[in-house]
């Protein structure tokens, strides 16, 4: 259930960011942005775990912030997996996008992961 959870919010994240970065960011529909998350997701699975092993010496130099240019590669190679119907102007425009669904993300886990009930 979890895993639906995170795609929806990211394909909602999609939305909203492309809806404020109207000239850099396209995303076509929601069934776009959510076939963009599920794309997303995969490689995260996939993919990322052997770009951090290999650049991870330039990470630990970069005390971690190289994850960023990761995060926008992710996101690029998503573009070009989805489509015209989802993309960006540069490279650029991608990492922003990463570093500001990073944000979004870590603030939404947070609040969603913690137990608001009034026991």
């Amino acid at each position: 259930m979890k895993f639906w959870v995170r795609i929806l919010i990211n394909a909602v994240l999609f939305m909203a960011l492309a809806g404020f970065l109207k000239e850099n960011f396209y995303v076509a529909s929601p069934w776009v942005a959510f076939l963009a998350s599920v794309v997303l997701s995969l490689l995260n699975a996939l993919v990322k775990p052997i770009l951090f092993i290999l650049s991870l010496p330039i990470t630990v130099v970069t005390l971690g912030l190289f994850s960023i240019v990761i995060n926008g590669v992710m996101l690029q190679l998503t573009s070009t997996l989805v489509g015209s119907d989802f993309h960006f102007s540069s490279f650029g425009m991608a990492m922003l996008v990463a570093l500001l669904m990073s944000i979004c993300n870590t603030i939404i886990s947070n609040y969603v992961g913690s137990n608001h009930s009034s026991d």
